[in-house]
């Protein structure tokens, strides 16, 4: 059964990072002329050679996005489930290896979070756990959805990839979404980063969006953790299997997150600095290659980067985030899955937004069955 791997397996991370770094000015040039852009198109629009013309790529990217989106903005708001893990990623602080306090959420302290986002005026939720399939599996996940989706127009999970039969049945229940990062595409250095733990599968999480296509999730949400490996080489292949599955998977919709990584405990460098002008760069650049996909931007940013960005490709943002379970208003001290940086509550970011001249919307898009 073809997937997502046979297209990758067509491709070598060292040649495609060379090929991005090659591009010229003509081709910059070339792909913000033309009408229609392809993948060649978008290696140009994050070279370094479109550094000159990253204010050009601003205003393309802002016009596309208010033909599509209009003035607004869609406000979600993630909810930490768990920290409990059996991985260990170099990168969180949630990693098996880091001892830290563990805690699950039970159903009363899930109702006391939900009221608190509730109140804040929040109707999509995105709901976080960590890897541990003993303690948060499929049945725990489960019950959550269905302990809430009276409460929710839309709700989103991001939880260890499943299997397809899994995905099936939490649709059944209220899902609506499911954000799965690759974290990096570069399989010789995956390992380093995920040395146990199921995530450590390179294969099993490049194809998860594939099951997820084929149970018939409404939409996917796809990403690479910037800084861990070269954020252009990580970029292309964030794009190429975005548009692998807007082909294969037509009736799902798409998004894209942009994380950096961000301080937590046990603390990694980044081993590849992207700077705020890389980021604003990429995210015209998505925007240019495809003027339908959602480009969501959390709290890991500052104030300043995000107030910025709001006009120039932006179609969702989270506000007031808490990234340990019950962080609202069950436990607010326990540690973090890593440090925001944005920490305005959300009638500053909804107040600032208004200002801007973008009207919120408090649930994701409306869709037609």
């Amino acid at each position: 059964m073809t997937t997502f791997k046979d297209t990758y397996d067509q491709y070598d991370w060292n040649d495609i990072l060379s090929s991005i770094l090659s591009k010229t000015e003509k081709d910059v040039i070339q792909a913000l002329t033309t009408s229609k852009r392809d993948l060649e198109d978008f290696k140009a629009l994050i070279s370094p050679a479109a550094k000159p013309y990253l204010e050009r790529m601003a205003q393309v990217s802002s016009q596309l996005t208010k033909k599509r989106f209009g003035n607004t903005i869609q406000m979600y708001a993630p909810m930490y489930l768990s920290n409990e893990c059996q991985n260990i990623c170099t990168y969180c602080g949630f990693s098996m290896t880091n001892k830290i306090p563990r805690r699950t959420l039970t159903d009363q302290e899930i109702l006391k979070e939900v009221a608190y986002l509730k109140s804040k005026g929040y109707n999509h939720i995105l709901l976080v756990t960590g890897e541990a399939n003993k303690t948060v599996g499929v049945s725990y996940i489960d019950h959550a959805i269905q302990l809430i989706q009276s409460e929710f127009a839309n709700i989103t999970i991001e939880v260890q990839p499943l299997d397809q039969n899994d995905y099936e049945t939490l649709i059944k229940s209220g899902l609506y979404a499911v954000l799965v990062y690759q974290e990096t595409y570069n399989k010789s250095e995956y390992k380093k980063h995920h040395p146990k733990g199921r995530k450590s599968n390179f294969e099993y999480r490049l194809e998860t969006p594939d099951r997820l296509g084929k149970a018939g999730i409404h939409k996917i949400g796809l990403g690479a953790l910037f800084g861990l490996e070269d954020w252009r080489a990580d970029s292309f292949f964030t794009a190429l299997h975005f548009k692998y599955l807007q082909k294969t998977y037509w009736k799902t919709k798409y998004s894209i997150s942009f994380p950096r990584l961000r301080p937590h405990s046990g603390g990694l460098e980044p081993k590849v600095a992207m700077t705020d002008a890389d980021l604003v760069q990429l995210i015209c650049a998505f925007r240019l290659l495809d003027e339908d996909l959602e480009l969501s931007m959390s709290t890991r940013e500052s104030e300043i980067f995000r107030e910025h960005i709001v006009h120039l490709g932006i179609t969702s943002i989270s506000a007031e985030s808490k990234t340990n379970p019950g962080g609202y208003v069950v436990e607010p001290q326990s540690l973090e899955q890593f440090e925001i940086s944005d920490e305005r509550p959300t009638e500053e970011v909804v107040a600032m937004l208004k200002n801007k001249g973008l009207e919120v919307v408090w649930k994701d898009w409306d869709h037609w069955s």
